[in-house]
């Protein structure tokens, strides 16, 4: 069983991009994000599960995400993932044309280069829908949201969206639970900023959910 952890900066109208693009420059938001998904026991690497998008978005010297194994999923079979003159990659990449045979690869420790100790969704919009939407029976579910929550401003311009995955598990009689900031510190390892925090004019708060 593959347990995922979806991982996101959201507004409150759970807006996350525009333009291609994250709408807003958090340098302490994305040393967290770096932090929580490369913390492992020695001897183990987390997985960052990403869609095609979402990798095109990353710049391409931080390409593939250092010290953790990046699994791309893309429609496209041929989907060149680096250049063709890359010698070394700095981390394990692979590419999957889809979710199913993605987390087929997380399962099997013979095809990884290292026990996988979490294994992390950090996009795109389409991908958080599909892993929300596995039911908790399967193999392979989401049982955990670490969410930046943006409180101000509203970034209404944002044109892609995650899903309200609070209202739907309402609505499906499987609501998530806020974690307290304690739980959300001891499953990250380290010690984690509490309440509102403030950067370039924006407001956020690091949260936890679980179900």
């Amino acid at each position: 069983m593959t347990r995922l952890t979806l991982i996101v900066a959201a507004t409150r109208n759970n807006g996350i991009g525009q333009g291609g693009q994250l709408p807003w420059r958090l340098a302490k938001e994305m040393a967290y994000f770096k932090r929580v998904t490369t913390s492992a026991p020695e001897g183990s690497m987390n997985a960052v599960v990403m869609g095609r998008n979402t990798w095109e978005s990353i710049p391409p010297k931080f390409k593939p995400l250092n010290k953790r194994l990046n699994v791309v999923i893309s429609s496209n079979k041929h989907y060149e993932l680096l250049p063709t003159d890359t010698v070394a990659p700095c981390a394990p990449v692979y590419l999957h044309t889809n979710l199913d045979s993605a987390l087929q690869r997380l399962s099997q420790p013979q095809f990884l280069e290292s026990p996988i100790h979490r294994s992390f969704v950090i996009g795109g919009a389409s991908l958080y829908r599909e892993t929300l939407a596995l039911p908790p029976t399967s193999q392979s579910f989401v049982d955990r949201v670490l969410l930046t929550r943006i409180h101000s401003p509203a970034f209404e311009d944002c044109d892609v969206f995650m899903p309200d995955f609070l209202a739907d598990g309402e609505r499906e009689g499987k609501p998530w639970r806020q974690a307290s900031h304690g739980e959300l510190q001891e499953w990250a390892g380290f010690e984690v900023a509490a309440g509102t925090q403030e950067e370039n004019g924006v407001q956020y708060e690091f949260q936890m959910w679980v179900r």
